[in-house]
């Protein structure tokens, strides 16, 4: 009788309810931790390498840093499949937390260089790659079946609230004291992150077999390949992030002092309210839970989703854009946590990190193609145009799915 008593303050605020268990309350607070200190480690190599080495070598840091990520996922997606999922997550925390703090140490010396930048960033998606399928796997571990959309929506404000608060962070710390310090602040996050995650204790869940690394991928892509709703979506989001995503991050800087004619601050505004929009979408799914028609839910919010980043471009005010930013990123956090909840919900356990592995590398795999093809074509057409151009492709190409019957049989 006293589970129904502890759990009846949060009964009325359904996208509390994963709170209810320790061992996820543990998981989230290392991970909102370790998520601000990514947040603000980003921001500070971002500028860090800008005053070392000019202004176009972070690309090339972070081509480095998200092609290493797409080395190590799949292997990562196996291994936490094969092995306790905390023990890949702890042991992916201390190698990040070497990398990052040896970085911190090396700046403080003086004796920074662009190289040394590229090895650790490179080290860190290393680690990445291996920290997120295991991270992906155990979060249904952890709390109860019921409470999956609670758990996911949590994450997600977690996720989406460090880049809101990451920033700010970097930058008072940055001009108050040094980038070494903010490099040892995200060190630090790791070995919180990795300390809380000591503490917890996990469902244990019935392993796959040991066949090799490499068969074990080719289970993962099997099951997916036999899934319409999976294998669709994730590689028509890798055609969507190339043509939609990439422009973004490539031209959006130029959109907002050619066409809206406003500088850096304006830039940040819009990134913060797109910000502010994921946290409202990620809250809103917690608190619906939709548990019917969860995939054609999803397919609208993207279609949505890609005709208000077309809006935004073409907009003629930057008030009107402002609106529509975060009118996308409510729907990107809304349409986040329903995918993350359909992957823990409706794939086996065994398989879990597969998936969620294959999901990161044919999501993201084709984004250092579209970062390189929109350089190229940056002189042919003003941003607005080109961006809007991927996104209004990127909304057919969602409308187009939500005609398939298999769509509305998911639930």
């Amino acid at each position: 009788m006293e589970a129904p008593a502890a759990s009846e303050p949060l009964g009325r605020v359904r996208v509390l309810h994963a709170f209810a268990s320790r061992d996820f309350r543990l998981l989230w607070s290392g991970q909102l931790v370790s998520l601000v200190g990514d947040a603000a480690f980003l921001t500070a190599l971002g500028w860090r390498t800008f005053t070392l080495a000019g202004s176009t070598r972070f690309g090339i840091v972070l081509v480095c840093q998200s092609l290493a990520l797409l080395t190590t996922v799949l292997i990562g997606g196996a291994l936490a499949d094969r092995y306790p999922r905390r023990a890949m997550m702890i042991t992916s925390d201390l190698a990040r937390l070497c990398a990052v703090g040896t970085l911190a140490g090396i700046d403080a010396s003086g004796h920074l260089s662009f190289t040394s930048i590229i090895v650790l960033a490179t080290l860190m998606g290393l680690g990445d790659g291996l920290f997120f399928p295991a991270f992906g796997g155990i979060v249904p571990t952890v709390v109860e079946p019921a409470h999956i959309p609670s758990a996911n929506s949590l994450i997600g404000v977690a996720r989406w609230g460090s880049l809101l608060v990451g920033p700010s962070v970097a930058a008072f710390l940055y001009d108050a004291t040094t980038p070494a310090t903010v490099f040892a602040v995200d060190a630090g996050s790791f070995l919180v992150s990795a300390g809380l995650l000591a503490m917890t204790r996990p469902r244990a869940i019935d392993m796959s077999a040991r066949e090799g690394t490499l068969r074990e991928i080719g289970a993962g892509v099997r099951y997916v390949a036999g899934v319409p709703w999976l294998w669709v979506t994730i590689a028509l989001f890798g055609v969507v992030l190339m043509l939609q995503f990439a422009p973004q991050q490539v031209l959006l800087p130029k959109l907002v002092a050619g066409h809206f004619h406003r500088g850096v601050a304006a830039y940040g505004l819009l990134t913060s309210l797109l910000g502010l929009g994921t946290v409202i979408g990620t809250l809103l799914f917690g608190q619906l839970q939709p548990q019917r028609r969860r995939g054609v839910i999803s397919y609208v919010v993207w279609v949505v989703n890609s005709l208000s980043i077309a809006a935004l471009v073409l907009s003629p005010w930057y008030a009107l854009a402002g609106g529509l930013a975060v009118l996308r990123g409510a729907c990107i956090g809304f349409g986040v946590a329903v995918w993350e909840t359909m992957l823990m919900e409706l794939v086996p356990e065994r398989l879990l990190s597969r998936v969620v592995s294959l999901d990161y590398f044919g999501s993201f795999g084709l984004m250092p193609v579209g970062l390189a093809f929109t350089a190229g074509i940056a002189g042919l057409a003003s941003p607005g145009t080109i961006i809007a151009t991927g996104a209004l492709v990127s909304a057919s190409l969602f409308a187009l799915v939500l005609t398939r019957p298999w769509l509305r049989e998911v639930e």
